[in-house]
C-alpha cells in the first residue's frame, strides 16, 4: 500500500518516484530495490512513541511490531515509521494474519491520502489523531489507484484486511491505545 501526502512536495516526490520506477525499468525492479531498502532501513529517530516504546518483536520484513488496543480488542501491528516503510506498506502480499495490520507513523498529525496501487489484500483504514481517537475509516478494494484520504489531519493510519473493523464494532470515535 503507498501512502502519499498531499501538497507541493508531494506532487515533487510523486515524480521523483516515477523517475525511479522508469529509471529501474519497471515495477519489478522497483520492488525488489525497495524491499531490500526496506528491510535494512532503520526506524525514524523520535517519530513515535510508538516505535519507541512498545515495539516488541520484528517482522519478518523487518519492521517493528507492537500490540495496540483497538476499541478494546488487541491488534498486532507492524510499524511504518519511516519513508520507505510507509511506501511500500503492505505491498506484495496475499494474506495477512488474523488480528494483524499495519500502523503508520507520522512525526505529527496532517491530511493522509492512501492508494492500493500493488496491494493485493483488500483492506479496511483507519485514521487515528495523535491522542488515539479514530476519526475515519475508509474501505480500499485491491490494486487501486483511487485515493482515500483522511477527514481529518491524522498522525497514524492503521491498515486491517477488509472487514475487519466493522467484525470487531470499531467505529469512528473509539480510541487507539499504544
Amino acid at each position: 500500500m503507498f501512502e502519499r501526502s498531499t501538497g507541493p512536495a508531494a506532487g515533487a516526490a510523486l515524480l521523483a518516484g516515477a523517475l525511479l520506477v522508469a529509471a529501474c525499468g519497471g515495477d519489478s525492479a522497483s520492488a525488489a530495490a525497495s524491499r531490500s531498502e526496506s528491510a535494512a532501513a532503520p526506524p525514524s529517530a523520535g517519530t513515535s512513541a510508538v516505535a519507541a516504546s512498545s515495539a516488541d518483536t520484528v517482522s519478518s520484513s523487518g519492521l517493528q511490531v507492537t500490540h495496540l488496543d483497538v476499541g478494546g480488542h488487541v491488534v498486532t501491528a507492524e510499524v511504518a515509521d519511516n519513508d520507505l516503510a510507509r511506501q511500500r506498506g503492505l505491498m506484495y502480499r496475499d494474506s495477512l494474519p488474523t488480528d494483524h495490520g499495519m500502523l503508520f507513523v507520522y512525526p505529527s498529525e496532517q491530511t493522509l491520502s492512501f492508494w492500493m496501487r500493488n496491494t493485493e489484500i483488500p483492506l479496511d483504514i483507519a485514521f487515528i489523531t495523535a491522542a488515539g481517537s479514530i476519526v475515519d475509516i475508509q474501505h480500499m478494494k485491491a490494486e487501486s489507484d483511487s485515493l482515500h484520504t483522511s477527514a481529518r489531519p491524522s498522525m497514524y493510519a492503521l491498515e486491517m484486511a477488509k472487514g475487519w473493523f466493522e467484525r470487531n464494532g470499531v467505529k469512528v470515535g473509539d480510541t487507539v491505545k499504544f
